[in-house]
C-alpha cells in the first residue's frame, strides 16, 4: 500500500518520493530514518517497567470519589427500579412453570390487522422519536417524563411498556381493517371504534378475546429485529397469518412461542374478503401439531356463515416445535436449565 503525507493540497508519495535532502544534498527517504523493529523493541523495554502499570491500574476498580460515591446494590441478581422508563422487568417468564402447559387451538379470535405485501420489521418494531400523542408518549407523560426528554423508541428498548406501545405504530402503517385511516391504528369489534392498535390489543386482552394478524407476501422483510416478535407477543397476538414469511422473522416468531401460518393453494388474504367483524378459530394444535403440516382455521362471519381452509404450519423443525410449546425459545432454555440444576 502507498503512503501519503499530505501537507495543505500537496500529496506526497513517501515511499518512492524523498522527504528531502541531507547535509550534502542527498535525497533522504522514509526508510532511511524509520526505525527498525529491533529499534523500536528496544526503546520500550527501556522506557516502560512493570512498576508503571502497577501504579498506575493498581487502583482501577477503586475509581475517584465521584464513582465511590455512587450508591449499588449487593447480591449476585439485578435490582430492578420500579421508577425507571428506560430499564423494566418484562413479564416473559412471570409464572414460568418447570413444564409447559399442553398448547391449545386458538377459538374465538379477532384480527387486529390486515397488512399488505412486504410489511417489514421497520412497519412493526418500534423505531425513531416518540410522538407526544402517542401509546408510548402518553405512558411516558404519565410517568412524568416530558416530552423533551422522551428520546427513541432505541433508548427505550429496555422498557417493554414503552417498546409494545410503539409495536405496530408505525406512520407508514396501511391496516385495511380500518380503511382510509393511516398508521397504526384499527378498529375494535364488536364495537366498531377506531383506535390505536395498542389500545385495541389492550382492549382484547381484557376481554378475554385471542388475536391473530392477515398479511401478504414477504411478511417480516427487512433487519432481524427482536422486538417486531416481542411485541406482537406482548400485544397477545397469538397467530400471524400470512401469504410468505422472510426467513428470520418467521423463526423470531416462534422463537416467542408465536405461531406463523401460511396461506396455502393460491389463496391471498384479500381473497377472503375480511372486513373486521368476523371471528376465527384454529383447529389442530392441541391434537398432534408437527412441523409444516395443516392447520384449520375456520372463518365466522357476521351473517352466521363459516367457512373453513387449510393453512401450513411454517413450524419447520422438531427443535422449533419444542420452543413453540414451551412458550418461546428463552422459557425452553430456561426449563432445560432447571432441569439439570434440579
Amino acid at each position: 500500500m502507498v503512503a501519503y503525507a499530505i501537507a495543505g493540497s500537496l500529496k506526497v508519495d513517501v515511499v518512492n518520493d524523498p522527504l528531502g535532502t541531507d547535509a550534502e544534498g542527498n535525497p533522504v527517504y522514509l526508510r532511511d530514518i524509520w526505525p527498525t523493529s529491533k529499534e523500536v523493541a528496544e526503546t520500550v523495554e527501556s522506557c516502560l517497567t512493570p512498576e508503571m502499570f502497577r501504579e498506575r491500574y493498581a487502583n482501577v476498580f477503586e475509581g475517584p470519589p465521584e464513582w465511590r460515591g455512587i450508591e449499588t446494590a449487593t447480591g449476585e441478581t439485578y435490582v430492578w427500579d420500579a421508577t425507571s422508563t428506560y430499564v423494566k422487568l418484562p413479564p416473559f417468564f412471570q409464572g414460568l412453570q418447570p413444564k409447559p402447559e399442553p398448547v391449545t387451538d386458538i377459538v374465538g379470535a379477532r384480527a387486529v390487522a390486515k397488512l399488505a405485501d412486504s410489511v417489514t420489521t421497520d412497519h412493526i418494531s418500534p423505531a425513531g422519536s416518540i410522538k407526544s400523542d402517542s401509546p408510548a408518549g402518553s405512558y411516558l407523560q404519565g410517568h412524568q417524563v416530558p416530552a423533551r426528554e422522551f428520546n427513541s423508541y432505541g433508548a427505550r428498548r429496555g422498557n417493554h411498556e414503552v417498546m409494545m406501545r410503539g409495536t405496530f405504530a408505525n406512520i407508514r402503517i396501511r391496516n385495511e381493517l380500518a380503511p382510509g385511516t393511516e398508521g397504526g391504528v384499527t378498529k375494535h369489534f364488536p364495537s366498531g371504534e377506531v383506535m390505536p392498535i395498542y389500545d385495541a390489543c389492550m382492549r382484547y386482552q381484557s376481554e378475554g378475546v385471542p388475536l391473530v394478524v392477515f398479511a401478504g407476501k414477504e411478511y417480516g422483510t427487512g433487519s432481524s429485529r427482536d422486538w417486531a416478535a416481542k411485541g406482537t407477543r406482548l400485544l397477545g397476538i397469538k397467530a400471524v397469518i400470512a401469504e410468505s414469511f422472510e426467513r428470520i422473522h418467521r423463526s423470531n416468531l416462534v422463537g416467542m412461542g408465536i405461531l406463523p401460518l401460511q396461506f396455502k393453494d393460491g389463496m391471498t388474504r384479500g381473497a377472503l374478503k375480511l372486513t373486521g367483524e368476523e371471528t376465527f378459530d384454529l383447529s389442530g394444535i392441541a391434537e398432534g401439531l408437527k412441523p409444516r403440516t395443516d392447520v384449520e382455521l375456520t372463518i365466522h362471519r357476521a351473517d352466521g356463515s363459516s367457512e373453513t381452509l387449510a393453512l401450513l404450519c411454517r413450524i419447520d423443525t422438531l427443535d422449533e416445535l419444542e420452543y413453540f410449546r414451551n412458550g418461546g425459545i428463552l422459557q425452553y432454555v430456561l426449563r432445560g436449565m432447571m432441569q439439570e440444576a434440579a
